[in-house]
């Protein structure tokens, strides 16, 4: 008898202490949980380790040579950096399928949406205002100054940028005429055309400026078109702020070459020597839209997500530069000038027109 109750007291024994020990395990999970909670990930789900970050392309879409490659090209290399981060774009065909888009991303519960070029704004600002917990950014806008708080409006000083590539169409002509082609007649690419003749100009004051709007980001007939003309005109350098309309003016321009015609074309966003040749790219605008995905998602994932803002970027802030390639075809002299220039435009001894207005008192 007396070892039956001395063997029922001891697995009464050890059956206390499991349960002591399973408590205290099930405190020290809870405490997890809070400490994820305060991790700050704003409007994310504490439970999901992976953060999501998408983007929507405008009608050029993800394969344009321009603006939106280069903003998948920085979500693909935050995904190869940051651990448990996904990513993924959606791409537009046409205006109809932004606000569709943006809603997919919001439906599945991404953490981040971005809207790529100042098309998407009034998808951006419809599906941003009748989500407010969920995040967005847009390039190349700063939605009319009135940026929801869950929304950074990302633009960029391009006029900057084209004022170097300016400088160098302008110390580079032969005939003395340029010309600049832009795909849809914005505030936007105005500043690509303003910065553009501002160094021209600068550079040679006595250069003639062509100016053609195409009013598309996706029509390279008409690029190649507006180029012939220009062309057939005299110019012999053209710069583009067009998208996939540009592969038009490329194309003009590759076959003028090939018949012995000394023409060239700049090339925006990327290095697009990479992708028509050094042959017939003098040099290339960058417009670092990859560098400003990369930094607003960190900032975001770190809990410093700049809701309500406009953030810019310059050349101060590596958000404009010319490609590394301009050697290839511009004169080192020529180079040297333009690092000149850089750096007073960075010293604010330069200050580079960004609307019509501020060209025409510059340049009366």
């Amino acid at each position: 008898m007396k070892k039956v109750l001395f063997r029922f007291h001891t697995l009464l024994s050890v059956l206390l202490i499991s349960a002591l020990v399973l408590s205290a395990c099930g405190a020290g999970g809870n405490s997890g949980n809070a400490k994820a909670s305060n991790s700050g990930e704003s409007g994310a789900d504490t439970k999901k380790e992976e953060r999501q970050i998408g983007m929507v392309t405008d009608a050029s879409g993800v394969n344009d040579n321009s603006f939106n490659q280069g903003a998948w090209s920085g979500l693909q290399q935050l995904g190869e950096t940051e651990k448990n981060v996904k990513v993924k774009y959606l791409e537009s065909k046409s205006n109809a399928d932004y606000e569709t888009n943006v809603n997919n991303f919001v439906k599945q519960g991404w953490d981040l949406t971005y809207g790529i070029g100042f098309p998407l704004e009034e998808a951006i600002k419809k599906v941003s205002m009748a989500n407010p917990d969920s995040n967005f950014a847009i390039i190349d806008s700063n939605l009319g100054g009135e940026i929801p708080a869950n929304v950074v409006g990302v633009t960029f000083k391009e006029e900057q940028g084209s004022f170097l590539v300016g400088v160098i169409a302008g110390l580079t002509t032969k005939t003395n005429k340029v010309g600049f082609i832009g795909g849809m007649d914005s505030a936007t690419i105005n500043r690509f055309e303003i910065g553009f003749k501002a160094g021209v100009k600068t550079s040679n004051p006595d250069a003639e400026i062509a100016t053609a709007y195409v009013g598309s980001f996706g029509a390279p007939d008409l690029g190649k078109q507006n180029a012939a003309t220009m062309y057939d005109q005299g110019a012999d350098i053209i710069f583009h702020a067009s998208g996939g309309t540009g592969d038009g003016l490329f194309n003009e321009a590759i076959e003028r070459k090939k018949a012995g015609k000394e023409v060239w074309v700049i090339g925006v966003d990327m290095d697009q020597s990479l992708r028509f040749g050094e042959e017939v790219t003098l040099t290339s605008m960058i417009k670092r839209v990859d560098n400003a995905v990369i930094q607003i998602s960190k900032d975001f994932l770190e809990g410093n997500f700049q809701g309500g803002k406009e953030v810019q970027y310059g050349l101060n802030e590596n958000g404009v530069s010319i490609a590394d390639t301009s050697s290839v075809n511009v004169a080192a002299d020529i180079l040297e000038r333009v690092t000149q220039y850089r750096q007073e435009i960075i010293d604010g001894k330069i200050v580079v027109p960004r609307t019509h207005d501020e060209f025409d008192k510059q340049f009366p």
